[in-house]
């Protein structure tokens, strides 16, 4: 079993009971600036982080963590650890597969239910259509997150279910407010894929078909972090706003000041 602290060779940290864990400082913006180191975080739940990663964590000094799991999500994979003096935001966003019955589904459901729901291209659809959709419909929850790092809740952890998603959405949605390099916020998202970073798929025993081959290439576009996804987020918002300046201007009410002030704190001088 891997340590709360293990170097690999990107000298990154890899916690025991915390999936797709990393420090988004680094990434660099279109005029040559960089996002702070040890300000900005993102992983999967905090639900089964073991002693020593809770540990790791105190010592990050965190002022919030952001939870963008629903209830759904928090009953399966039970709450947050506690971690003294950090104040704990709940926010819940649109889950890709539409809550409990869905997952039920994706644990349990046997080959025909498995191919009539994601078969076909439908998984990747269902997938894009979330990110659309949470272009589109949670501009209070996204515009909440910007204000709040612009004002005080730095540093910051940003977290859902695999760190994949709503956490990579948001992520993103950061990252282009401090106007980081597409390719640089792309390349981060795309991290989610490495095979210590994946959420583990979990598959009852009371489905004959198990973990077959069709099942899991059936499985695999929800849990792949995937460019395409990542692009019709980004497509959806220049056909909704126009332009991403508009979007955090007008979609999220992000003044000049407010956005001078969340640079001020999050990138490099």
């Amino acid at each position: 079993m891997l340590g709360a602290r293990v170097s690999v060779e990107s000298a990154e940290t890899v916690l025991t009971g915390v999936r797709n864990f990393r420090d988004v400082g680094g990434l660099p913006t279109v005029d040559g600036r960089r996002v702070r180191r040890g300000v900005l975080f993102r992983s999967g739940h905090l639900a089964q982080a073991t002693p020593e990663d809770a540990a790791f964590l105190g010592e990050l000094k965190l002022h919030t963590v952001f939870d963008f799991r629903n209830s759904a999500d928090q009953a399966l994979d039970g709450p947050d650890i506690e971690l003294p003096g950090v104040r704990n935001v709940n926010l819940p966003l649109s889950d890709p597969a539409d809550g409990a019955e869905f997952w039920k589904m994706v644990r349990d459901g046997e080959l025909d239910q498995l191919r009539a729901v994601l078969g076909d291209g439908l998984a990747a659809r269902r997938m894009t259509d979330s990110y659309r959709t949470m272009i589109r419909e949670r501009t209070a929850e996204h515009s909440r997150i910007l204000h709040a790092l612009a004002e005080d809740s730095v540093p910051a952890l940003m977290h859902c279910a695999a760190g994949k998603d709503r956490a990579g959405l948001s992520i993103a949605i950061t990252l282009l407010a401090l106007d980081v390099e597409r390719a640089a916020i792309e390349e981060d998202y795309l991290q989610s894929n490495q095979p210590h970073r994946r959420y583990k798929v979990y598959r009852s025993r009371k489905s004959k078909a198990g973990m077959s081959p069709e099942v899991m290439e059936l499985l695999a576009p929800l849990f792949d972090a995937r460019a395409a996804y990542l692009h019709a987020a980004f497509e959806t918002i220049d056909e909704t706003w126009g332009d991403v300046e508009t979007y955090l201007a007008q979609g999220l009410a992000l003044s000049p000041a407010t956005r001078a002030r969340l640079k001020s704190r999050l990138l490099e001088p």
